[in-house]
């Protein structure tokens, strides 16, 4: 299949294929604490016998032992807690079990499993925000296996406690599925969601010491996981317990070719010649949609994961319509799937998947965990997805049935996509990302606190299980009026539940209402709706086009009609940044590097109309639209501008230098960060008032930071670079999307100086070198978390279209430009041994530019 698809190109477009060969399986015998009645029906499932990975965590989790289980994709996890959870609902007939998964596809997929073992008194069912509510007193009362999600468990589950007490008291399994997608803000919050169901349990369950198969006042966790790094940590932190990690992988698999596919460089339309001064490439989601196109030509069942809920519906759009004039009626077996549908719409086309009615889908990344898509032969990836992790799950979903798979990685014309390629070894026989968050963090842990409180008062003993910097955040919130302190605890003041959303997504969803109808076509997440559903925005739909007439925030609620516009929309917004706190530096000289909280503002304040055929820029058109405030953690470095002239780069030049660096930084930032472009926001200025030099900042698109910028000040080495290099590689003279130019840069990519960059990047690098060399001393934490380039070994990224799975979404991550005067300051930085006024003042060159924002 993948010679015929080269064939197609009169320039090989694969620059390397993999191949992963198939493994044997090493088979286990049965527990002997497993019931023969679930021995059958496993049997009739076609289970003769667990894998060994399966038995040693069946083992550990009927033990009592909390484990997570990390290995590959389609290795048989969900038997792993399986087993015990239902061996200990058959012997004890008043146990309960709680799945939690970060879909509600996962979760439906999960509850097909379970029902299908058809074991008497067991009575699975889900419970989330689909569940009608005549359902839900049944579920509470008789289901003892309740399937559900975070969110579900944040806001429904545990503010009502006292309607689940007699499930919460039989509790024995917590079933943790897919635990590597919570990281970040999100992870950070599930972590306290967790911490406050112990709590719970606690409250209303057994005192310890009972059956061992009985329920216990802490259930035992059990965690599913995609291979990662550090497994037993991330899901330590997670739970805030202490767990064991199953990790080799025992189960048999079919061998994967996986390939690495660069689109063509498209050639001037008027000279029909490649530039070399800023060549183009063929757009990802165009190729995307032709190579599936091509599979469902050949009879190939294929998924395609596309980023964005925008991309995947153009890929599903263009299939569609090349299939129907190739064969009419053919484009009918293609697909979109993503987050914002109906219920109904999505349990139809998971069906007519499972079932061959679909021979292609377009999906974001709502279908990459655990869903059981038997039958797939190849697997399309529109784009690095973020993380190794996410790479080898996506490419998994094909080839369940333990038969050959293929496996396209479709670069977009992006810095960090355009390195991937052309450097197999960052993707192959490397280990895959620990997975980052951090529950300490004020933004998480106060609102959480809260959510506590106002479940049951908080008492000195809670304040030990949320953690560090718990006793603090109750301080703030008793500062604030949120909380009462009386003897026996700290009390919620208010009559109302606090509002928390755990996804980060700034908001509750908006609706999305065909005006002349009044019919509901999806939601899209409040953080996104400013991007998406702006007046005027194109809003697509399962291949139909609508145009915005109307966005009401306060109600929460977009009014479109249908419409097949020549043109797309791009929303533009401003950002200004302040640095509030500095938390770490290093002082390398004529160069520092920060770590520290800062407050972004931005404001979309227009959109861009373009022809789809050409990409041509129609007009741009004025928003008025609030802004919206950020306080995050960022990583800066500032250089000198008597430095940058040393090393040749002009004043005027500093601007575009400094601008070309922050895109290609934030593009391969995911290298070291368990971080995806969109998830991080950038600026850059010749002269920034609060550290008065040339500055270039990197921050985390989530309140309160998500770790990122941790990582990349711990790795700043090799990150800068990475940068360095993929920028110095790339073949183009003046600088493209493949080095410098960024896809959501609010000044229109301008200025840039691709050589420039280079440079100031060599200085900056230069300097940090010579401060490890010499032991120069560092500031703040750095003095705890070494120099910058002392942890080294963790590169690889990740992923989430935020909508499924993740916080920002593409166009949502602080996008462009920010307003200000550019300038030069004198050698150093502040906190950095900043010389004296006068001398500043002499040194100021008065270049002339604008602050840059993506």
């Amino acid at each position: 299949m993948l010679r015929r698809l080269r064939a197609r190109h009169t320039a090989d477009p694969v620059t390397h294929v993999e191949r992963v060969p198939a493994s044997a399986g090493e088979p286990a015998p049965w527990p002997a604490w497993a019931p023969e009645d679930l021995r059958a029906a496993f049997a009739r499932r076609g289970v003769a016998a667990p894998w060994r990975h399966q038995a040693e965590a069946a083992e550990l989790a009927y033990g009592g032992a909390h484990v997570v289980v990390a290995t590959g994709t389609a290795s048989g996890k969900s038997l792993a807690y399986q087993l015990p959870a239902l061996a200990t609902l058959l012997a004890d007939p008043r146990a309960t079990v709680l799945y939690l998964a970060p879909t509600k596809a996962l979760a439906a997929d999960q509850l097909r499993a379970v029902a299908g073992l058809e074991l008497e008194g067991v009575r699975p069912a889900c419970y989330d925000g689909d569940t009608p509510r005549a359902e839900r007193e049944w579920i509470r009362r008789h289901s003892r296996f309740v399937l559900t999600n975070p969110d579900m468990l944040h806001h429904g589950i545990l503010p009502g406690h006292a309607h689940w007490s007699g499930f919460l008291r039989r509790l024995a399994y917590v079933v943790i599925d897919e635990c590597h997608t919570y990281r970040g803000v999100f992870g950070s919050h599930v972590a306290h969601v967790l911490r406050r169901l112990r709590r719970q349990c606690a409250r209303y369950g057994r005192t310890p010491g009972q059956a061992l198969t009985g329920p216990r006042s802490t259930p035992t966790f059990v965690l599913a996981s995609a291979t990662s790094g550090d497994p037993a940590t991330a899901a330590g932190r997670l739970t805030g317990l202490p767990v064991t990690a199953v990790t080799e992988d025992t189960s048999p698999r079919g061998g994967v070719t996986f390939a690495l596919w660069e689109p063509p460089l498209l050639p001037d339309p008027v000279t029909g010649e490649v530039s070399d001064l800023a060549p183009v490439r063929r757009s990802a989601l165009r190729e995307t949609a032709d190579l599936l196109t091509d599979s469902v030509v050949e009879g190939v069942r294929t998924l395609a994961f596309v980023r964005s809920r925008r991309g995947a519906e153009v890929v599903a759009a263009n299939a569609r319509r090349a299939l129907d004039e190739a064969v009419p009626g053919l484009g009918d077996r293609v697909a979109a799937y993503r987050a914002g549908y109906l219920r109904e719409e999505r349990r139809e086309l998971e069906r007519a998947l499972l079932h061959g009615d679909l021979l292609g889908l377009a999906s974001t990344n709502a279908l990459e965990l655990g869903v059981d898509l038997v039958g797939l032969d190849a697997v399309l990836i529109c784009g690095w997805p973020g993380t190794r992790a996410s790479l080898w799950q996506q490419a998994g979903r094909a080839g369940r049935s333990g038969g050959e798979a293929l496996a396209v990685l479709v670069a977009r014309d992006d810095p960090l996509d355009t390195y991937l390629v052309h450097h197999p070894e960052a993707l192959f026989g490397r280990p895959v990302e620990a997975t980052v968050l951090d529950p300490a963090n004020p933004y998480v842990l106060a609102p959480q606190l809260a959510c506590a409180a106002h479940e049951a008062p908080l008492t000195a003993a809670d304040l030990e299980l949320f953690g560090d910097g718990a006793k603090e955040a109750v301080d703030s919130l008793v500062e604030a009026g949120a909380l009462r302190q009386r003897p026996t605890g700290w009390y919620w003041r208010h009559r109302e539940r606090p509002e928390v959303d755990l996804r980060g997504e700034d908001g509750a969803p908006v609706c999305v209402v065909e005006d002349s109808t009044g019919r509901l076509l999806g939601t899209v997440d409040g953080g996104s709706s400013h991007f998406l559903l702006h007046p005027g925005a194109v809003y697509l739909h399962q291949g139909v086009s609508y145009v915005v007439d109307s966005l009401d925030l306060a109600d929460g609620c977009a009014l479109v009609h249908a419409e097949e516009p020549d043109w797309s929309t791009h929303a533009r917004d401003v950002t200004s940044l302040s640095v509030v706190s500095v938390r770490a530096w290093v002082d390398a000289g004529p160069v520092g590097l920060f770590l520290g909280e800062v407050d972004v503002t931005s404001q979309v304040v227009s959109y861009q109309r373009r022809r789809i055929a050409t990409g041509e820029v129609i007009d741009t058109r004025p928003l008025d639209l609030p802004a919206r405030e950020l306080r995050t953690v960022a990583v800066w470095f500032t250089v000198s501008p008597g430095s940058l002239a040393a090393a040749g780069v002009e004043a005027a030049d500093v601007p575009g230098a400094l601008h070309a660096a922050e895109h290609a930084g934030i593009g391969l930032l995911p290298l070291m960060a368990t971080c995806d472009r969109w998830d991080i926001g950038g600026l850059s200025t010749a002269l920034h008032p609060d550290t008065e030099a040339p500055t270039v900042f990197v921050y985390d698109g989530h309140p309160g930071g998500a770790g990122f910028a941790e990582r990349a000040y711990r790795t700043a080495s090799p990150w800068l670079r990475a940068t360095r290099d993929a920028i110095a590689e790339c073949g183009c003279e003046a600088g493209c999307p493949s080095c410098v130019q960024s896809p959501k840069c609010g000044n229109g990519n301008n200025p840039l100086s691709k050589p420039d960059a280079v440079k100031v990047l060599d200085v900056v690098l230069a300097n940090l070198a010579a401060r490890e060399s010499a032991g120069t001393r560092s500031g703040g934490a750095a003095d705890t978390a070494g120099p910058p380039s002392s942890d080294a070994t963790d590169a690889g990224p990740p992923s989430s279209d935020t909508a499924e799975a993740g916080p920002a979404s593409p166009d949502a991550a602080g996008n462009t430009a920010g307003g200000g005067s550019a300038g030069a300051a004198g050698e150093g930085s502040r906190g950095v041994a900043l010389p004296r006024q006068d001398e500043r003042r002499a040194e100021r060159t008065g270049a002339e530019g604008s602050a840059s924002s993506d």
